[in-house]
């Protein structure tokens, strides 16, 4: 296992906030960028893994970690989450955070980042070119050549321009496909559950069956949840165009892929590309079946849709920073757990973190227990979703020793924590 441990005891500075004694842990080789970006600021605990720990590997190493950060492969189980005494927040280098249970996190107060947004651009690209190699059916020529056969020929071979894609999931991957598409001469449709506004020329499908009728290329861009498991199967490949291409760059869960191998090896549909799969190897060399190998025309790729140079470093500076304004200002937007707040710097103040349960009472409890004990509030922000509560208070600098154990003996407390 490859560990780098990266100290620089020169870039502490003083403040009440024990920057020095924050144990920070990025696992799954996590771009460079997000540690500089912790050593810059000052934290000098910091340790990168490159692979992925199992429950039980995590569940010894978390014990003194406060910020976790982690990309897809990391299952951050509720057992990991009780082991987690000190952990404030989970930073997921990637795009989805399910490989998190949200509930519990939610329940112990640990903030949850992603980054949505930043290596979409990545997977454009490649289902673009996919689209292409598939169309012209490059991946059975490419085959042959290697194996010492000429297949020069057009039969079977098409252009992407004047063919109509079909989008499924016209979310922040799908609308800039969209206009990619629509760049090469395409023309788009798409089908999501939420009503989106088209980009460029694109038109909304009335249903999911319209779309897969319509279509000589589907791709694939929605979440894995109980509603898209096995979301293309045996009944709606019927639906599909005789020739038809399918894309999933998505979840591995969404496509009934026995069914696939068959409407493709039986010459229906007309090819495949597929980056994610319902059970994916743990490490790099690990063995890896899937009943599409072997397939006429068919692109397998060890789910590296957004694995690009650029989109690393994307993702990496995105999360690092929500995690750093976590920690240095309490602000908390993109969390999928704690409410989303953004606060301004108070000059002259202690700022303290108040999470709770989501229950009535507690802010008035808050505001007697300090009024009683004359503590001056300075400035107060409150949010709430269905579970917690996240309180921010800057109170004098006096007296936030004493605000803050006050704070502590709430009822419905969940976490405390004074930042400055």
């Amino acid at each position: 296992m490859l560990r780098e441990y990266i100290c620089d005891m020169t870039t502490v500075s003083n403040t009440s906030y024990p920057k020095e004694k924050i144990r920070i842990l990025f696992l799954e080789n996590i771009s460079d960028i997000a540690v500089k970006n912790f050593r810059q600021q000052g934290y000098v605990q910091v340790e990168k893994i490159s692979k992925a720990l199992t429950e039980e590997e995590l569940i010894n190493e978390i014990k003194d970690v406060h910020i976790l950060g982690i990309r897809s492969k990391t299952q951050i189980t509720k057992n990991v989450l009780e082991a987690a005494k000190k952990l404030q927040a989970i930073g997921c280098f990637c795009i989805g955070v399910n490989q998190v249970n949200l509930k519990e996190a939610t329940k112990k107060g640990v903030v949850v980042f992603n980054a949505p947004y930043s290596n979409t651009r990545s997977v454009a690209e490649l289902v673009i070119g996919a689209s292409i190699m598939l169309i012209r059916r490059i991946p059975d020529k490419n085959k042959s050549a290697h194996e010492g056969t000429w297949m020069k020929e057009a039969k079977g071979s098409y252009e992407l321009r004047g063919k109509t894609l079909g989008i499924i999931g016209y979310g922040n991957i799908g609308s800039q496909v969209s206009v990619l598409a629509e760049a090469l001469g395409m023309k788009v449709i798409f089908y999501d559950t939420e009503t989106k506004l088209p980009l460029g020329n694109a038109l909304d499908a009335k249903s999911l069956k319209e779309l897969l009728g319509r279509s000589d290329v589907i791709t694939l861009h929605v979440p894995e949840t109980s509603a898209t498991k096995n979301l293309i199967n045996k009944s709606n490949l019927k639906f599909f165009k005789k020739g038809s291409i399918l894309i999933n760059y998505a979840r591995g869960e969404v496509v009934d892929l026995d069914s696939l191998s068959k409407a493709i090896r039986e010459g229906y549909i007309g090819g495949a590309a597929v980056d994610v799969f319902p059970s994916e190897p743990e490490k790099n060399g690990d063995k890896f079946q899937t009943p599409l190998q072997n397939c006429p025309n068919v692109i397998l790729t060890p789910h590296i849709g957004g694995s690009t140079e650029e989109a690393q470093q994307n993702i990496g500076e995105d999360v690092s920073v929500k995690l750093f304004n976590y920690l240095e200002k309490g602000i908390t937007n993109g969390s999928h757990t704690v409410p989303a707040l953004s606060l301004p710097p108070q000059e002259g103040a202690h700022r303290i973190l108040h999470i709770h349960s989501n229950v009535p009472g507690v802010l008035s409890e808050i505001n007697t227990q300090l009024s009683k004990h004359h503590i001056n509030i300075l400035a107060q922000y409150l949010k709430t979703n269905d579970d917690i509560g996240y309180v921010v208070l800057d109170v004098d600098q006096k007296i936030s020793a004493q605000a803050f154990q006050l704070l502590k003996e709430v009822k419905q407390t969940i976490k405390v924590r004074m930042l400055y």
